[in-house]
């Protein structure tokens, strides 16, 4: 039943016409849970609670299927305009972004000419940006705009998801320019020839992920809620000696936080995934996705409402 939802929540985070109704009625039906709002101010507002509680964060201004230029500039001119804020309100958070909302499927170098624009921004105010993985399509392009970028910039990572039978190679190819990878399991769906069908399996490949990066001597960002990786990490970390500079915990906004209060007064660096912005149906269908006992909040939201 629990892969049946998942499949149908990953199906639905396609749906152009349920994408359209959810920006027309605005976030309802427990998606407040999981988005800081619609606006810049209301993920300000956010960060500086989340700052004052000792984690840091990183802002998404959410966004999915770009079609023109004209609206992948728009989507840019959102990230610079998020970076500005940040430093202006002295905040401590960076940003993270999809490649295809700054043009990636309409040009490469649409898509090279916004992130140059935002990097040197970023670089500006001594601030970071990462790269969100998307679904296998894109991967191959995200690398290789990537790999263009980093000639220029030092301040810009990625993302490595362990679902997928390549990410060891990839960690191994991207160690050589130190860079600095969020590791996540994955919230695409996709075919059995290029990811691990079973959850015990990615589960354990996102371990060797970890430890690989880590071993590396690069940063990572241990992006995850399970306690049993969380303690697994702690237990290597302290076995291998690793720093505690080297890495971090992330979790998404308005999950565990419980569990994010505990790894912070505990000592460990514990940065948030802020999203915000209009066009949240896409990553909410995938919260869904990922836990459908999250489902439990809809209802509660729909009987609000």
């Amino acid at each position: 039943m629990e892969q049946l939802l998942k499949n149908f929540f990953l199906f639905m985070a396609k749906n152009k016409f349920f994408n359209r109704m959810a920006k027309k009625y605005g976030l309802r039906f427990g998606a407040g849970r999981f988005v800081a709002g619609e606006t810049l101010e209301a993920a300000l507002r956010s960060i500086k609670e989340l700052n004052a509680e000792g984690m840091l964060v990183t802002v998404d201004h959410l966004g999915e299927f770009v079609y023109n230029e004209e609206e992948a500039n728009h989507m840019a001119q959102h990230c610079v305009d998020a970076l500005e804020a940040m430093d202006r309100e002295k905040v401590n958070s960076n940003l993270s972004l999809k490649m295809t909302s700054m043009g990636l499927d309409i040009s490469r170098e649409l898509c090279l000419t916004n992130m140059r624009r935002i990097l040197e921004t970023a670089k500006k105010y001594n601030n970071f940006v990462r790269i969100d993985m998307e679904d296998y399509a894109h991967i191959e392009q995200t690398f290789d705009i990537y790999n263009e970028l980093r000639k220029d910039y030092d301040n810009v990572g990625l993302v490595i998801q362990a679902y997928l039978y390549r990410s060891e190679e990839d960690i191994d190819r991207l160690a050589e320019m130190n860079t600095n990878l969020r590791l996540v399991k994955g919230a695409y769906r996709e075919s059995p020839k290029v990811a691990f069908p079973e959850k015990k399996d990615v589960d354990e490949n996102y371990k060797k992920n970890i430890e690989q990066q880590l071993k590396h001597g690069h940063y990572a960002g241990i992006a995850t809620h399970d306690e049993f990786i969380i303690e697994h990490v702690k237990e290597f970390v302290k076995r291998e000696q690793i720093a505690l500079d080297q890495f971090e915990f992330q979790m998404l906004y308005g999950i565990r936080t419980d569990l994010q209060k505990k790894l912070v007064e505990e000592g460990y660096r514990m940065r948030i995934y802020v999203p915000y912005g209009n066009d949240w149906y896409g990553y909410f269908m995938r919260r869904l996705a990922e836990r459908p006992a999250n489902v439990g909040f809809v209802i509660k939201g729909i009987f609000k409402g």
